[in-house]
């Protein structure tokens, strides 16, 4: 039975668009989940999809608070996200000092437009445990959110936005880069077994190898992006300028895990259990190494 693989359909997903054409849906299909990874994580939970591509933080503070619904078995971007603080076109708010004690816009507890507002708060001084924040479940909703001042601003990755700043839904006051790599690979520990998903992280390897070298980011990168997700070339080179793909999907560096929970337990977003996490807690060992 091919694997389900959760996903963003964002221009991160580019390689593993590729694949999966080229797989012809044989090992694995795509599913889905434009309100990110506080959805992906529920369909994981939900026995909707067997493998998630999502963003480091949520996937790692969710198994700090306990859920058992995956565990960490590779690497998928190496560079931080780039996260856009954005407000309503006619709002008050121009700074983010200005955001302090009101309400923020999130796709959905345990996101990373909820965990990235933490860090927000963290760099900026604020008391974490004063946040408030209201559900809006996609990019359509935190916009409508925004511009009927229900919330005051909401995060989101700077090019996925930045058509909507561009016809003037909205406003940018500010952005706050993840201090950690931006994706990991998690998988169900019982509904993806090795036989199936180790090939499928030795393959999805060759695909962002490919499409992370220098010659294709000249062309054939920016012409797929373009035509899958109709940005603007001018948009398409600055976002390649500051990705980075693993040369290996199928490790995870010790240090990325230990730096998120050190920032996630300084903005109060976890808590730490008596004697301190155990990183291989963290990650199925059967499938990915740990370096």
């Amino acid at each position: 039975m091919p694997l389900r693989i959760g996903y963003v359909r964002e221009h991160f997903s580019s390689p593993l668009l590729q694949f999966a054409e080229a797989d012809g849906g044989k090992t694995f299909t795509l599913v889905e989940c434009p309100s990110g990874t506080g959805q992906l994580i529920g369909r994981l939970e939900n026995d909707e999809i067997d493998v998630a591509i999502a963003l480091t933080d949520p996937l790692i503070s969710g198994i700090a608070k306990g859920s058992k619904a995956y565990k960490l078995v590779g690497s998928y971007v190496t560079t931080p996200l780039n996260w856009a603080v954005i407000t309503g076109k006619d709002s008050k708010y121009n700074s983010i000092s200005d955001l302090k004690g009101t309400t923020i816009g999130i796709s959905r507890y345990g996101s990373g437009s909820q965990t990235m507002a933490y860090v927000m708060a963290l760099q900026q001084g604020w008391p974490t445990n004063e946040l408030k924040f209201q559900v809006n479940n996609d990019i359509r909703g935190l916009i409508n959110s925004v511009n009927d001042s229900s919330t005051s601003a909401f995060m989101w990755e700077w090019f996925t936005t930045k058509p909507f700043v561009d016809a003037g839904e909205c406003r940018f006051i500010g952005s706050v880069p993840t201090p950690w790599p931006s994706w990991l690979i998690a998988a169900h520990p019982t509904r993806a077994p090795a036989d199936a998903l180790k090939p499928f992280l030795a393959t999805l390897t060759t695909y962002v190898r490919a499409f992370d070298a220098a010659e294709k980011r000249e062309s054939a990168d920016v012409e797929f992006i373009k035509d899958k997700f109709g940005y603007p070339e001018e948009d398409i080179k600055a976002w390649l300028k500051t990705v980075g793909y693993p040369q290996d999907c199928a490790a995870i560096p010790r240090q990325v895990i230990l730096d998120t929970l050190d920032v996630l337990l300084k903005a109060g977003f976890v808590q730490s259990p008596e004697g301190g996490f155990d990183v291989a807690h963290f990650v199925n060992t059967d499938i990915t190494a740990l370096t």
